[in-house]
């Protein structure tokens, strides 16, 4: 698990990916996209689709991935949830500006570190739903 959750925080620190995308393209061979289609797909997502107001975009990145991955609507919202739930416990936040401390100057989490805990949680789904190569 580790080996992709620091790929996904590499992709973020080297400035290539968005926090969206660095989680999504990381997961790529599960999707059944390539990389570059997901890189893509997670253009309008920077700085939580351009303005920091929304959802961190790595949470977004995760979801992505979660919905290409499982393919069923009823499980990708349940999980989906249960990410955003420990990502607001480890963090305490959701929302972009307030990880980034746009409004209070405080830096709750820095995003190479949200992308990493995206990860993380997709990736403890991904083993949970025993999902290999794409296929459950």
């Amino acid at each position: 698990m580790d080996t992709r959750k620091e790929k996904a925080a590499d992709l973020k620190r080297q400035g290539t990916h968005n926090c969206a995308q660095a989680v999504a393209c990381t997961y790529s061979d599960f999707t059944g996209l390539d990389a570059d289609t997901l890189k893509e797909a997670g253009n309008s997502f920077a700085a939580s689709m351009g303005n920091m107001e929304g959802t961190c975009g790595a949470i977004v990145g995760a979801g992505l991935a979660l919905g290409l991955i499982l393919k069923d609507k009823g499980k990708s919202v349940r999980y989906m949830r249960q990410i955003m739930e420990k990502f607001k416990a480890r963090n305490g936040a959701t929302q972009c500006r307030l990880l980034k401390g746009a409004e209070t100057g405080k830096v709750l989490r820095e995003c190479p570190l949200c992308v990493s805990d995206a990860a993380e949680f997709l990736e403890e789904i991904i083993e949970q739903e025993g999902v290999a190569n794409g296929k459950i």
